[in-house]
């Protein structure tokens, strides 16, 4: 049974959406989230044109590691979606839109602020425009859970106070915002998903996960992290995958605010522990003072409610609680240990 099966079968029942013979994009194809969609999507015999972003080295990131047989089903588009007439160009044709290209980076926000604007606010809204146009029959928007700040109750629901703590988040925020605001203005179809962390192969070393996972499999037993008493709610990414399908079939999600998590909590310090466990390494963790988040920026708890993704896509977590987690984790460091794959990581610095 594929990722996400159950669910899937479950909206089938009741949607009248069908993805086949519809041209979908997907903006950020060449990241990590992206690159997995591309591939699941490829794999269910659908037509994908991957939005890729234009560098003169030709690379389009990790659709570059695929399976040939699955690369060569994608139409690749480089460009950047600050660029409101390649934007337009990309979807000509497309009915279906995943929205994933953004800046993540939380620490690099802090340092180029303005960039995140400029890409994840006016970025989205080049995309919204064109969409608005060509009459696009789904638009899925992907949040973040960073967008909620520190919890003020747990589970998170939908319904939950917005606080950006970092200018990444405000300009998540802001993002999202707008994708709702042409849902209301203009009935564009759009749904926002709003992933919890999501982890797995391919991760940028910048998240926590694969900062553990590279300096284990380097061989280092001293570990160089940040804050440990934050909680996380992680989703492996095959789960959040099929979150991102789940959304565009489903007509109850128009208009809608979804979280996709796995509604398991576990701190950075716990997360560590198991992580040296399930790859047999012992370990000892050294605070590295420039990983910390300035004091008010931290976000100290995400833990998610996933009920309306239960209720509104018929979607729920295969990698979910403490095994869902275990298992998650050692596809990944199994993943990241092949040499191939770590050498493309340098675990001896600090990723902004």
């Amino acid at each position: 049974m594929s990722i996400g099966a159950k669910g899937s079968e479950h909206r089938e029942q009741e949607n009248s959406v069908d993805l086949q013979g519809k041209r979908l994009l997907v903006t950020g194809a060449d990241g990590f989230i992206g690159s997995h969609l591309c591939e699941q999507l490829v794999r269910q015999g659908h037509e994908v044109r991957a939005f890729t972003l234009y560098n003169s080295f030709n690379s389009w990131g990790w659709l570059d590691t695929l399976d040939p047989a699955v690369l060569s089903k994608l139409d690749v588009f480089s460009g950047d979606i600050r660029d409101p007439h390649g934007v337009r160009a990309a979807m000509d044709g497309c009915q279906v839109v995943f929205h994933l290209a953004a800046l993540i980076a939380i620490p690099y926000s802090y340092h180029s602020p303005d960039t995140y604007v400029d890409t994840n606010i006016r970025g989205t809204l080049n995309l919204l425009q064109a969409a608005r146009t060509t009459g696009v029959e789904r638009f899925v928007q992907t949040s973040t859970s960073e967008v909620y700040g520190t919890a003020l109750f747990v589970p998170i629901t939908e319904e939950h106070p917005l606080q950006g703590q970092s200018p990444y988040s405000a300009s998540k925020i802001g993002a999202d915002q707008m994708a709702l605001a042409f849902q209301r203005s203009f009935e564009t179809p759009v749904t926002v998903l709003r992933p919890f962390n999501t982890y797995g192969p391919r991760q940028s070393a910048r998240a926590i996960i694969p900062t553990v996972i590279t300096q284990i499999a380097q061989g280092k037993d001293v570990l160089k992290l940040g804050a440990l008493h934050p909680t996380r709610d992680f989703s492996y990414v095959l789960d959040t995958v099929a979150g991102f399908i789940a959304a565009a079939q489903s007509d109850d999600a128009v208009g809608q605010v979804v979280n996709v998590g796995s509604n398991f909590e576990v701190s950075i310090q716990d997360l560590t522990a198991t992580i040296a466990e399930v790859m047999g390494a012992d370990v000892r963790i050294e605070l590295d003072e420039q990983r910390l988040r300035p004091e008010a920026s931290e976000v100290d708890r995400l833990w998610a409610s996933n009920e309306k993704a239960r209720e509104v896509l018929g979607w729920e977590p295969t990698y979910g609680g403490l095994d869902g987690l275990r298992r998650g984790l050692a596809a990944t460091a199994e993943w990241f240990s092949n040499p191939s794959n770590l050498s493309r990581y340098k675990a001896d610095i600090y990723n902004l």
